[in-house]
């Protein structure tokens, strides 16, 4: 059978003048709605590099929103964020079902740690968990850490979004420095070149 698109010989000899004009909308039209669905799909199924380098603060990056959160710990006493308010802070987005998330979290604590013996002067670690409080809880029974964890929950994500993660995705850092606005940012897992950087000019 003979299709009467691509074959020119199936079409009346007679066919009216307008009828090649409306062939080419009809394909160039078709072509058009196939870019911007292959565009949609590349933004949806897009992810951060893991090794992608640390960022500068973007523009619309709200770190008020940050000072104006109060969570809960894992043990469920009030966390109020103003309270970390005044020094340097790294606050790492993360959940338990995100492997590189879970990957990075040792070396947060060793971090933290290692922050915790340098005094006021120190980079302060704060875990917002993007998770169930049930699933994180039962996490750090098994993997505990020393620096404090937020159950952020869905306002956990909103905050997110606020402090620059467009994406959506985990992990997400940011570091705020002593006066309380945004200094760095980062999409993906971190590595021990994003800390000692941040230790040395959060």
């Amino acid at each position: 059978m003979t299709d009467p698109l691509h074959d020119d010989t199936a079409l009346p000899s007679a066919r009216p003048a307008y009828a090649g004009r409306n062939r080419r909308w009809l394909l160039a039209g078709a072509a058009a709605a196939a870019a911007v669905a292959g565009a949609t799909v590349s933004l949806r199924q897009g992810r951060p590099d893991p090794a992608a380098p640390s960022a500068p603060p973007a523009a619309g990056g709200d770190a008020a929103a940050l000072w104006q959160q109060s969570f809960e710990t894992p043990d469920g006493a009030p966390f109020d964020l103003r309270a970390l308010r005044g020094r340097p802070l790294l606050v790492n987005f993360w959940a338990t079902w995100c492997p590189p998330c879970i990957e990075e979290l040792p070396m947060l604590d060793r971090f933290h740690r290692a922050q915790a013996g340098q005094g006021a002067g120190g980079l302060r670690v704060l875990g917002v968990a993007i998770d169930q409080p049930s699933k994180v809880r039962a996490f750090l029974q098994k993997l505990p850490v020393a620096f404090p964890v937020a159950m952020g929950g869905l306002d956990g994500t909103g905050l997110a979004t606020r402090l620059g993660n467009t994406q959506g995705a985990l992990p997400f850092t940011v570091v705020l420095a002593a006066d309380g606005t945004v200094a760095h940012r980062k999409m993906g897992q971190l590595t021990p070149q994003d800390l000692e950087g941040w230790r040395k000019a959060p």
